[in-house]
């Protein structure tokens, strides 16, 4: 399973990086926007500086909803870098951009995804990527985790090409269960990426050789 970070923070990036395990970045114009990002060439140099940190996928997202403006900005990100992937949101003319963006060899993320029958037609369109956001159905009461399993099973009946990516992850357990569920990758804020490095019998244990050690001298 891939491992992707959701901000657009580059120290977060680095340090993700680091760790190497990191295989990807999602981000959207919130995120920006939370860094103090803003203004179309601050945002698309910002896309740039990620993509020279990290070696694999990066998602960017069109703003516009209309099929000419989502492929106008579509194809302005897929040429900004070659590891830029195209975020595009589950709506009609998105999916007719999927299928546009698909036939000329850029690729896509399907983001805002909430249903097994939109994954269903953003496979269909050839989507690189399928972004179910499972931690917002939680919010609402519903299981996402179960979303997740149904999509999988889906797209390995009909051997689809597109990848789930499992989005809106809320913590490490959820990270833990895409794996158990089949997901292709996850992204998610670092928090729930370092949290699986966490046990208290690990603590323990280390304190404890640390002493042997030290009582040994």
């Amino acid at each position: 399973m891939k491992f992707f970070i959701d901000t657009a923070n580059l120290d977060q990036i680095r340090e993700a990086n680091d760790l190497g395990i990191l295989d990807g970045v999602t981000t959207n114009p919130s995120l920006m926007a939370k860094e103090g990002i803003r203004g179309q060439d601050k945002i698309l140099k910002h896309y740039v500086d990620i993509c020279n940190i990290v070696s694999g996928d990066v998602s960017a997202e069109v703003i516009a909803t209309d099929f000419d403006g989502i492929v106008r900005e579509g194809e302005m990100l897929a040429s900004l870098h070659p590891q830029i992937v195209v975020k595009v949101p589950m709506i009609k003319d998105g999916i007719k951009a999927i299928k546009y963006f698909s036939s000329k060899g850029i690729r896509t993320n399907c983001t805002l995804v909430f249903s097994a029958g939109q994954a269903i037609l953003a496979a269909k369109a050839g989507a690189t990527y399928l972004s179910p956001f499972l931690g917002r159905l939680d919010d609402i009461s519903t299981d996402g985790l179960e979303l997740i399993e149904q999509i999988v099973h889906i797209y390995r009946m009909y051997d689809f090409e597109t990848q789930v990516l499992a989005a809106s992850i809320r913590h490490s357990m959820h990270i833990v269960r895409c794996a158990e569920l089949g997901a292709d990758v996850v992204t998610c804020p670092l928090d729930p990426i370092l949290g699986l490095l966490n046990h208290p019998l690990t603590d323990i244990g280390l304190a404890k050789f640390l002493a042997d050690a030290k009582g040994s001298k």
